[in-house]
C-alpha cells in the first residue's frame, strides 16, 4: 500500500497543532517545565539569539517540540513498516502489529507506574541506540525531550497510528515501500507546521530546479577540480532534496572511479562530499534521515541492527537575532 502523502500530511497537521496546545497547558500544569524555559529563554536573550518576548519564544520552542513528538513517530513507523527494526513499537503491518501490543505491555510489566508518554521516549532512546540513529532521536539533537506530551495525548497518538480504515480495512497510514521513496517527508516539511512554515519561509525545491543547479555547479566543479577533493554544502537545505541530489551523483561517479571499493565504502565517500546547514531542526532532521536511507538502501541493509553507522554532515545553524532566512545557494568548496 503506498504512502499517501496528502492525508498523512492533513492528519499530521491536526496532530501538530494539537500538541501544542497540549504542550502549553503543561507549562501551566507543569511548574518545572516553565521554570526550565525561562531559563533557556534567558539564556538566549542574553547571547542575542533572540529579539522575541518570552511567550512568542517559547510558542515558537514548543511547536519545535510537538513536531519533535510527531516526525520521530513517523521515522520510527517508516523503519518498521519496512521491516528494518528487530522489534515492531508503535504498530507495524500484519501480525508486526500484533507484536507491538506485545512491547508496549512488556514495558508496562516492567514499568508499572508509566504513562503513555513515557512509552514514546522510551521507544525514541530504543531506536535511537541504533546505527546511524543517535543524531536523530537524542536530546542533543531532537526537541521532543524539551518539553513532554502528556500522557493522554501520547495515547491518543499511539491509538491514530494503529487506526484501521473501515472503508478497506487496511492501516490507515502504512509505510510499507520497497524503494523507500522518502519524497513524502517534503511534503511534512513544508505543511507540516503553518507557524514555522511562515518563520522559516518553508519551500521545497522543484526537482527540475535541483537538478538545473547542480547540472552547473556540482558537475562543473567535479570536472575542473577532481571528484576527491570536491565538496558541496547546501546552506539552507530544507528537507534535503539537494543534498540527496549530490550524494547520488557523487555515488555514482564513485562507482566509476573506484569499482574496487566496497559499497559502504562508497557510500561513505559519497556521503563525505555532502555538507548540509538549515536553521530549522526539523528540516535537518528530515534531510539526515533521508541520506541515511538513500546510503543504506545503496548498501542492501536490511536491519538497522547490522547497518553502518553512517556520519550525517548536516547541522542545524544558529540565526542571529531578528534574521531572516538567507536566499537559497549552492556553494562548492575544495579540499
Amino acid at each position: 500500500m503506498p504512502i499517501h502523502a496528502p492525508t498523512l500530511l492533513t492528519d499530521l497537521k491536526r496532530w501538530v497543532t494539537r500538541f501544542e496546545d497540549d504542550l502549553r497547558q503543561q507549562c501551566k500544569d507543569v511548574p518545572a517545565l516553565d521554570a526550565r524555559l525561562k531559563a533557556q529563554y534567558k539564556q538566549a536573550k542574553d547571547a542575542g539569539r533572540t529579539a522575541f518576548s518570552y511567550p512568542v519564544w517559547r510558542d515558537g520552542e514548543l511547536t519545535q517540540s510537538a513536531v519533535g513528538w510527531v516526525l520521530s513517530c513517523v521515522f520510527v513507523r517508516f523503519l518498521e513498516d519496512n521491516d528494518l527494526l528487530e522489534r515492531t513499537y508503535l504498530s507495524g503491518v500484519g501480525e508486526n502489529r500484533e507484536a507491538a501490543d506485545e512491547t508496549r505491555a512488556a514495558f508496562f510489566r516492567e514499568n508499572r507506574a508509566a504513562s503513555d508518554n513515557d512509552y514514546l521516549a522510551h521507544v525514541m532512546s530504543e531506536v535511537g541506540k541504533l546505527p546511524g540513529m543517535a543524531d536523530l532521536m537524542d536530546a542533543r539533537h531532537n526537541a521532543l525531550w524539551n518539553a513532554s506530551i502528556s500522557p493522554d495525548a501520547a495515547k491518543a497518538f499511539i491509538e491514530f497510528w494503529r487506526r484501521i480504515d473501515p472503508g478497506t480495512g487496511k492501516m490507515a497510514h502504512e509505510f510499507t515501500d520497497p524503494d523507500w521513496d522518502t519524497r513524502f517527508l517534503g511534503d511534512l516539511y513544508q505543511d507540516l507546521s503553518e507557524s514555522a512554515r511562515k518563520k522559516f519561509a518553508l519551500l521545497q525545491t522543484p526537482d527540475f530546479v535541483e537538478e538545473f543547479i547542480l547540472d552547473r555547479t556540482l558537475d562543473p566543479a567535479i570536472n575542473t577540480f577532481g571528484l576527491k577533493v570536491v565538496r558541496m554544502i547546501d546552506p539552507t537545505c530544507g528537507s534535503g532534496h539537494f543534498l540527496l541530489g549530490g550524494f547520488r551523483r557523487l555515488l555514482a561517479l564513485w562507482e566509476k572511479e573506484r569499482p574496487d571499493l566496497s559499497d559502504k565504502e562508497r557510500a561513505v565517500k559519497a556521503l563525505d562530499g555532502v555538507f548540509g546547514v538549515d536553521i530549522n531542526p526539523f528540516a535537518v532532521a528530515i534531510a539526515r534521515f533521508r541520506l541515511l536511507l538513500a546510503a543504506w538502501r545503496y548498501c542492501g541493509v536490511k536491519r538497522l541492527r547490522s547497518a553502518p553507522d553512517f556520519k550525517v554532515q548536516v547541522l542545524v545553524g544558529q540565526p542571529c537575532s531578528g534574521s531572516s532566512p538567507v536566499a537559497r545557494t549552492i556553494s562548492l568548496s575544495m579540499g
